[in-house]
């Protein structure tokens, strides 16, 4: 049964993986009519664990499949709801990101999206760590 409420929770998407999480938000229709699902997803931000990455100075590579993928902008960027994920994802620090690659990202900016095979590549450079 879908019952709806005055009241619902916000959910946002993570930018970098994709999945939805809660805010700790209540939405309410100011109204007090029954016009809402249990869960509104309202937008994207970084959910808990990538939020403390960016904190840390991270920028995530997110590999994306262009093929599935939506068409990029006049500009060359790919929205978040056009990204199909791969799953595939690698973080670096940002001064390591800023030496390895000719675009400069915004601070504010916590990923970008990358096509299949830069993570592979990346990591045969970096070769096999040791534990």
């Amino acid at each position: 049964m879908n019952e709806k409420s005055h009241v619902s929770m916000e959910q946002h998407v993570c930018l970098v993986c994709g999945v939805s999480f809660e805010t700790g938000n209540l939405l309410f229709d100011r109204r007090l009519r029954a016009s809402m699902e249990r869960h509104t997803l309202t937008g994207w931000s970084l959910c808990a664990e990538h939020r403390k990455m960016f904190d840390e100075g991270f920028v995530a590579l997110v590999e994306c499949d262009p093929q599935r993928s939506g068409a990029a902008s006049a500009q060359g960027n790919l929205r978040p709801e056009q990204a199909y994920r791969t799953g595939q994802i690698a973080h670096l620090k940002r001064e390591v990101f800023d030496r390895l690659f000719d675009v400069r990202l915004a601070a504010d900016k916590p990923c970008v999206f990358v096509e299949p095979g830069l993570i592979e590549q990346l990591q045969a450079m970096v070769g096999p760590q040791a534990d």
